[in-house]
C-alpha cells in the first residue's frame, strides 16, 4: 500500500510517520483540507478502519486547531441541549418543540462513546479536554418563566435529559450558581434548569490529541500548507493544488477522496471543486467576543454553563451565556457572545472573503437573504456600537454585581452562517451542512453550531456516504466497536440510555 512522502514543506508536530515507496510521490488515499477537530476525527477514524491507507492533512496556520476548535474561538460547552433554549422553539400555541434537543442530544452522545473508547484503549486523556461542568437555562420574567417550565416538563421524562430539574426559588438557584442571584432585584421573575451531566470540553486540546494519535500511525501533517485549488482529473482523482506559506512555492497532489474542513474556508474551495451541489450555497460571515474574567477568583466562584434566550434577531451562535471554562487545565469565566461582522470567513481570513464567495448561482439568495432578515442586520449594528459600558450591563443580567475593571474583551473566532437557494430566493441556515458530491468522493462541511460536539456522527455519516460498502461491509463490526449506539436512539431505550450514560462517563472520568 502507498505512504507518505519522504519529505515535505513541514513535518508533523506530533510525529513523524514511517515511509515507504509510494505509487507516485503525491498521490495520496485520502486529503484532508484544514487540521481542526472535524479533519482530526475523521483521521482517527480511518487510521482505525483502514491503517494502510495514505492519508495527508494540510493546515494553512502554523499548527492543530487554531481557528474554529481553539478553546478560546468557541464556546466549548458540550452541546446536548440541555441547556441550549434555541434547540426548543415552541410554538403560537405554547407547545416546546422537543426534536431537535432529542437530535443533538443523541449526536453528542455518539461523540463521548468515540473519546470514551479511545481513553479506555489508552490513546486519550480525559482530563485534558473534558470536564464535567453542569448546564443551566436562565430567565426573567413570567413569559420566559413559563417557557422554561414547558421545556422543563417536555424533556424531564426523556432517557436523554434524566437529572435536570426546575426551580424558581431563590435559594435553590443561589446553590447552583450564586453569581446570577446575590444583587439580583428581589421582586424580579427568575427561572432556571440545572442538570450535573453537563461538560465542558476544550476542543482545541482534543483536535491535537487526536492529530498525534493519527500521525502516531502514518498520517502526514503539513502545516503553512494553503490550498489554493481543488479540481477533478479524467481519471475521477482530485487534484489539490498546496502552497508553501513559508516559501510561495506551489505542489499538487492527487486521492480519491478528499475531504474539505476548513471552517469558513471550505465554501471558497467546494466552489472551486466544481461540483453541482454546491451551486446556490453562499456565506454570511459573523464574528464573536467574550467578555473574560481576568481574575481566577472570580472565575472560581461559578462553576455552571448558563445560557439564556437571545435577542431578537439574534443567531443561536449568539446566545448569551455566562460559562464555565477549563483551558489548560486552569478555569476561566467567560460572557458572551457579543456579535461582530467582518468579510473574512476565518479569523486569520482575508478581506476580500465575502466577496469572492459571491457566484452568479449564489448573487439572488444572498441578496434575498439580505433583504428578508432586517432583525438579523439591526442586532448585528445596536452589537456593534458596544462599548464596554454596554457590555458589562448586559452582563450584569446574569452576574448582577458584575465590576468593570475585572473584566476584558477577548476576539473569539469567526462563523460563516450558510445561506442556501430555496425557491426564487434564499434562506439563512443556522446549523452545520455537509455538501459532497453524487458518487461522494469529495465532501465539506459548512455552518457553526452545534459543530465540534458532533463532530464523530457527522464523520460517521460522511464516511457512510463516501464509502458506503466498507461502511456495510468490512467495517461495521469496527464501527459498533468504536460508537456502540451508532444507528440507534438512545432516547427510545431508557435501559440503554442509561448504561452507555454511566460507560462513557466513567471511561472519561466525569459526574454520572
Amino acid at each position: 500500500m502507498r505512504a507518505g512522502r519522504d519529505a515535505g514543506q513541514g513535518r508533523s508536530e506530533t510525529g513523524d510517520p514511517s515511509v515507504t515507496t509510494p505509487l507516485s510521490r503525491n498521490d495520496r488515499d485520502v486529503i484532508l483540507v484544514g487540521a481542526g477537530i472535524m479533519s482530526a476525527t475523521l483521521a482517527t477514524f480511518l487510521k482505525i478502519l483502514e491503517p494502510d491507507w495514505t492519508i495527508e492533512v494540510f493546515e494553512r496556520l502554523p499548527g492543530a486547531g487554531r481557528e474554529s476548535s481553539d478553546p478560546w474561538h468557541n464556546a466549548g460547552t458540550g452541546h446536548s441541549a440541555l441547556c441550549e433554549l434555541n434547540y426548543t422553539p415552541q410554538g403560537p400555541d405554547g407547545t416546546v418543540n422537543i426534536t431537535k434537543a432529542l437530535n443533538v442530544n443523541e449526536q453528542f452522545q455518539l461523540s463521548r462513546q468515540f473519546w470514551a473508547h479511545l481513553a479506555t484503549e489508552g490513546h486519550l486523556d480525559p482530563t485534558a479536554f473534558i470536564h464535567t461542568v453542569p448546564h443551566m437555562s436562565f430567565v426573567t420574567g413570567d413569559p420566559n418563566s413559563a417557557f422554561l417550565k414547558a421545556r422543563y416538563e417536555a424533556l424531564k421524562d426523556n432517557p436523554l435529559f434524566q437529572g435536570m430539574e426546575f426551580s424558581t426559588d431563590r435559594d435553590t438557584i443561589r446553590e447552583w450558581a450564586p453569581l446570577l442571584i446575590d444583587g439580583r432585584d428581589e421582586s424580579q421573575t427568575i427561572a432556571a434548569t440545572h442538570n450535573n451531566a453537563g461538560t465542558d470540553v476544550d476542543f482545541g486540546a482534543l483536535t491535537k490529541a487526536l492529530l498525534k494519535f493519527a500521525s502516531e500511525r502514518g498520517t502526514e501533517i503539513t502545516y503553512n500548507a494553503e490550498v489554493r485549488d481543488v479540481k477533478r482529473g479524467d481519471d475521477g482523482r482530485w487534484t489539490v493544488t498546496v502552497r508553501d506559506r513559508g516559501n510561495g512555492s506551489t505542489e499538487a497532489y492527487t486521492a480519491p477522496f478528499v475531504f474539505i474542513g476548513a471552517g469558513g474556508g471550505a465554501l471558497h474551495l467546494l466552489q472551486k471543486s466544481g461540483i453541482p451541489e454546491i451551486a446556490g450555497f453562499g456565506g454570511f460571515p459573523i464574528s464573536g467576543q467574550f467578555l473574560r474574567a481576568k481574575r481566577t477568583g472570580v472565575a472560581k466562584k461559578h462553576q455552571a454553563k448558563v445560557y439564556g434566550k437571545a435577542a431578537v434577531g439574534a443567531p443561536p451562535m449568539s446566545v448569551p451565556h455566562l460559562d464555565t471554562r477549563y483551558v489548560g487545565g486552569e478555569q476561566h469565566l467567560m460572557f458572551g457572545p457579543y456579535a461582530g461582522w467582518s468579510p473574512k470567513f476565518l479569523k486569520n481570513g482575508r478581506w476580500t472573503d465575502l466577496f469572492t464567495s459571491i457566484r452568479p448561482g449564489n448573487l439572488l439568495p444572498l441578496l434575498n437573504v439580505g433583504v428578508t432578515n432586517f432583525d438579523l442586520e439591526k442586532y448585528l449594528v445596536s452589537q456593534l456600537t458596544l462599548d464596554h459600558k454596554k457590555r458589562i450591563a448586559a452582563l450584569r443580567e446574569y452576574y448582577p454585581e458584575a465590576r468593570p475593571e475585572e473584566w476584558e474583551l477577548i476576539v473569539a473566532g469567526q462563523r460563516v452562517q450558510v445561506i442556501k437557494k430555496k425557491g426564487k430566493g434564499g434562506t439563512l441556515q443556522f446549523g452545520t451542512e455537509v455538501v459532497a458530491s453524487s458518487d461522494g468522493s469529495i465532501a465539506g462541511l459548512l455552518g457553526a453550531s452545534p459543530g465540534a460536539s458532533t463532530a464523530v456522527p457527522i464523520m460517521l455519516n460522511l464516511l457512510d456516504r463516501a464509502f458506503p460498502e466498507q461502511f456495510e461491509g468490512k467495517w461495521a463490526k469496527a464501527v459498533k466497536t468504536l460508537v456502540p449506539t451508532f444507528g440507534t436512539k438512545l432516547a427510545d431505550d431508557p435501559a440503554l440510555a442509561k448504561k452507555t450514560f454511566e460507560a462513557t462517563s466513567e471511561a472519561l472520568g466525569l459526574a454520572k
